[in-house]
């Protein structure tokens, strides 16, 4: 009996490996995780069950020696140790096949210039923020919204009925009943609360006629061109939400207001250059202008941008460099619709300013934005300037916990919303009823 059972444990090491410690091991990866995917470890095996990547093959250097050719074994038709490799010419298809299709050469394209265009996109990331902005759209920066706008939202008539109550419904609903999670990503509840507050907004459509008039766009492409000294710009790309409006926003600064930004300098952030982080390009149209709409859409004018974390071609950025992208792109929208109005020449002054607002969050911090657009010559650091009102870093409210925190057996914090600041809330309706009062 114990010479059969010495002769098992003798011929079956691995067996018996496997049974002890398989159940231990069946679930695990290499770093201690719950997978079977990954690669795993067992006792009785001295390497991973996963399949190793092969090195990548680099090609070996040909030497070619002038008024020598080669020695190859091309015209043998076969291998000849000794003999170099015949260097074989690519085959050509004598066909389109679209999954085998290879681009030409930049130099080979007929949209090639010489000389390179600098594009600002959606995931532009300005390294010195809003003061990059200004120089690249000659604009005068204004601390704060324009009076005119901000009283809009303070008369009894314009607002919403059971204002604060609601809005703080908006915000729980983003943060506590709109998911399970304990604490949602920002890309989930941004996007939620942005839209509860527009949903709150177009509640005074019954009091104001002239909200009926507007229409919200998405995912719509834009296209601007412009020269700023001796480099040529473009903005390109998909933008945030993008209200529209059958009628232009009014003009925030009177004409003397506007021929008084002659004296304004721009702020400079030498050696820094003012391309630095834009994406270079050699392949490009001269004269790309576009609105992203047709020419007879009932909705023509921009009113207000939205740019929320949750957006789905939205990138994470810094506050500095997100309200640099909402100057850029407010920017770019109303010099598009300058160029359809007026045309492509510069303009040194405008017969009639267009304004093109904007509005930012990340689902807690808003930031807000009032852009004019007095001239379409930014060739020069002289003249007439653009501006821009803005008001940043505004909290809507401090906290929204799901749990209560606890720290040391103490409640510090309940659950619940906290710290919510009804003027925040006011500067969004100003801008929204900004037009249709």
């Amino acid at each position: 009996m114990f010479p059969e059972v010495t002769r098992c444990l003798n011929t079956s090491p691995q067996s018996l490996a496997l049974v002890v410690f398989g159940r231990n091991v069946k679930g695990l990866s290499a770093h201690g995780a719950s997978s079977s995917l990954q690669a795993r470890r067992l006792f009785s095996i001295s390497r991973g069950l996963a399949g190793k990547v092969r090195p990548r093959v680099v090609p070996k250097e040909r030497f070619e020696i002038p008024g020598l050719p080669p020695v190859t074994y091309g015209d043998r038709m076969h291998f000849v140790p000794g003999l170099s490799k015949p260097p074989n010419p690519r085959w050509e298809r004598d066909y389109e096949d679209p999954r085998h299709y290879r681009s030409p050469l930049n130099e080979e394209m007929p949209l090639y210039r010489e000389k390179p265009c600098f594009i600002f996109n959606q995931r532009t990331s300005a390294l010195e923020g809003v003061r990059q902005a200004l120089w690249l759209t000659k604009t005068k920066l204004i601390s704060g919204l324009p009076p005119q706008v901000l009283s809009l939202a303070e008369s009894p008539a314009n607002q919403i009925p059971d204002q604060d109550e609601r809005v703080t419904n908006a915000i729980k609903h983003a943060r506590f009943w709109d998911t399970t999670e304990i604490r949602p990503d920002k890309e989930i509840y941004s996007n939620t609360l942005l839209f509860n507050l527009l949903h709150l907004c177009a509640t005074l459509q019954p009091s104001h006629p002239n909200l009926g008039r507007r229409i919200q766009a998405e995912r719509y492409s834009l296209a601007a061109t412009w020269e700023r000294g001796e480099d040529l710009f473009q903005i390109r790309g998909r933008n945030g939400l993008l209200l529209n409006s059958m009628d232009p926003l009014p003009e925030v600064s009177v004409k003397q207001e506007v021929r008084d930004t002659r004296e304004h300098v721009l702020e400079t952030f030498y050696p820094v250059s003012p391309t630095i982080d834009l994406q270079e390009v050699h392949v490009y149209k001269d004269d790309l202008n576009c609105t992203g709409f047709r020419d007879d859409y009932l909705y023509q004018h921009a009113h207000t941008l939205y740019f929320s974390e949750g957006a789905p071609d939205s990138s994470k950025l810094q506050p500095e460099q997100l309200r640099a992208k909402m100057i850029m792109f407010a920017f770019g929208n109303a010099l598009a619709r300058a160029h359809k109005q007026y045309g492509p020449q510069p303009q040194q002054l405008l017969e009639k300013p267009i304004t093109v607002q904007a509005v930012g969050t990340n689902g807690r911090i808003f930031h807000f934005l009032v852009f004019q657009l007095n001239t379409t010559d930014l060739s020069g650091d002289d003249g007439i300037k653009n501006q821009v009102w803005m008001d940043g870093d505004n909290e809507l409210y401090d906290f929204a916990k799901a749990r209560p925190l606890i720290k040391k057996k103490q409640v510090k914090l309940p659950a619940g919303l906290y710290g919510y600041k009804s003027e925040i809330f006011t500067k969004f309706l100003a801008l929204y009823l900004h037009g249709a009062v």
